[in-house]
């Protein structure tokens, strides 16, 4: 059965297991997952789960990040796994389901503080929730089926935290039956007009695997078997499928399968990850329009057409609301806004989805002659690129093409360590000194010395709220 699997595979996965590129790979992603949650600390979303946790002192317990409240881990999970998921900033991984897979670190490290692990097991434990989150969604697709794709994120936190908080095996796979059983979220969370719950929804699938850990902590069971039963995750949610091998296993002679956090991705913009080819597209393409036909070149537009593929513009060139986005939540979910956003400004940083310039009518007036359609020649590219092609037609009757086809941050393509730190600084400069910014990266590049993650929490708070 899948959960004894998981449970097995969980139990016996060992640092030393680790090839050094992954433990880098988890350390870029845990300050990757910091510079997105400083960014946010004033979304109103990251106030109100803040706020919530504010009420429920413990100590002993799990930190809100940026103060030195201690409160259940759970409720930590879930106002720090905001913060990381409100811009839209944090990591990604696209296959048959996409995710952020970087949503259950907030988990991992509640759970890691309360039972201070050591730096070397939050690594093996975040490694582990990647693993099997990614690997989930390369199984099967929930989003045809109306499911969203946090409805994996119970379990892969379940998961994490089992393995952080030395979880037995049976103890395990109790966990991953009770996040299985209870946490099946809809797709409808990404539908449309987008709301708050966009932040969230990975925090509370989050929350809910950490709990269900802590409940087989105690010797609560559940239903079993979860994916295979009558009544189960596959004949309800996921259909059927199978995992290959995972992350470090072998099979006869074959050399170790590696590990999916390699083949996450990076984001160098604050939006959906299919926009980030469509933005470096049009930010090449105004330089071109600017030396072409000088600065009057992007008001004069008179058609803009961005060429992409079916699951793109399902996601993010589809629904009306992104031609009138209202809110950041599906701006930054929208191909013509986060392409308007470019062609005009020529950057598109988190200032780019403020109250003010969502209203700016220029910017509408360049939305309502975006056009989005599918390109025959990109069908089946994706997941292994994700081309973008615009194409504009100016007001002297030219026309001008920029396409990309792997964005900064992808797998092949991917940021520096230099360049992590540096949209770390960028985006918690406004929360922490820059001596506090230099202790806090120097001790995650170390990360695997930490005797016990605890130490680290006082290094987040900023002092500011």
């Amino acid at each position: 059965m899948l959960a004894d699997r998981l449970a097995r595979y969980g139990r016996a996965l060992c640092y030393d297991d680790l090839p050094s590129a992954v433990v880098q790979e988890v350390k870029r992603r845990i300050l990757d997952s910091l510079a997105c949650a400083f960014g946010a600390w004033n979304a109103p979303p990251c106030k109100i789960a803040r706020d919530l946790a504010r009420t429920v002192p413990l100590p002993g317990g799990a930190t809100l990040w940026g103060t030195v409240h201690r409160t259940l881990p759970d409720l930590a999970t879930f106002a720090n796994g905001a913060l990381v998921r409100y811009l839209d900033f944090n990591d990604t991984y696209l296959s048959k389901e996409p995710a952020h897979p970087s949503d259950n670190i907030a988990a991992v490290l509640a759970a890691g503080e309360v039972a201070h692990a050591s730096g070397a097991r939050v690594i093996q434990a975040v490694a582990l929730a990647y693993e099997i989150h990614c690997r989930l969604c390369d199984a099967a697709a929930l989003r045809p089926r109306g499911w969203d794709h946090v409805t994996y994120g119970s379990l892969s936190s379940a998961l994490g935290v089992a393995k952080v908080m030395k979880l037995s095996e049976s103890q395990t796979e109790q966990a991953v039956n009770l996040a299985g059983v209870a946490n099946v979220a809809l797709r409808q969370t990404r539908i449309g007009d987008l709301s708050m719950w966009k932040a969230c929804a990975f925090s509370n699938a989050a929350r809910n695997g950490l709990f269900a850990a802590l409940l087989a902590q105690r010797g609560m069971t559940g239903p079993a078997p979860i994916f295979e039963g009558e009544k189960g995750f596959m004949k309800l949610v996921s259909g059927p499928f199978t995992l290959p091998q995972l992350g470090g296993e072998r099979s006869d002679a074959q050399e170790p399968a590696p590990f999916k956090i390699l083949d996450t991705y990076i984001k160098h913009f604050p939006v959906e990850y299919h926009a980030q080819t469509a933005v470096e597209a049009a930010l090449a393409l105004r330089q071109t329009l600017l030396a072409a036909e000088g600065e009057q070149a992007i008001a004069q537009l008179k058609d803009v057409e961005i060429g992409s593929y079916d699951v793109a513009i399902e996601i993010i060139g589809r629904d009306q609301e992104k031609w009138r986005p209202a809110t950041r939540e599906t701006a930054d979910h929208s191909f013509p806004y986060c392409v308007a956003v470019a062609l005009c400004d020529g950057r598109v940083t988190l200032h780019s989805f403020s109250t003010r310039r969502l209203q700016d009518q220029a910017l509408h007036r360049l939305m309502q002659r975006i056009r989005v359609v599918e390109r025959p020649e990109f069908v089946g590219c994706y997941p292994g690129s994700m081309p973008t092609r615009i194409t504009a037609q100016t007001g002297s009757g030219q026309s001008y093409v920029a396409q990309v086809d792997l964005p900064s941050g992808h797998p092949a393509h991917p940021l520096t360590d230099q360049e992590v730190e540096e949209k770390f600084r960028r985006l918690a400069a406004r929360r922490l000194t820059r001596p506090q910014m230099d202790r806090l990266i120097n001790r995650i590049w170390k990360l695997e010395r930490e005797r016990d993650i605890a130490a680290l929490m006082p290094l987040l708070a900023t002092g500011k709220g």
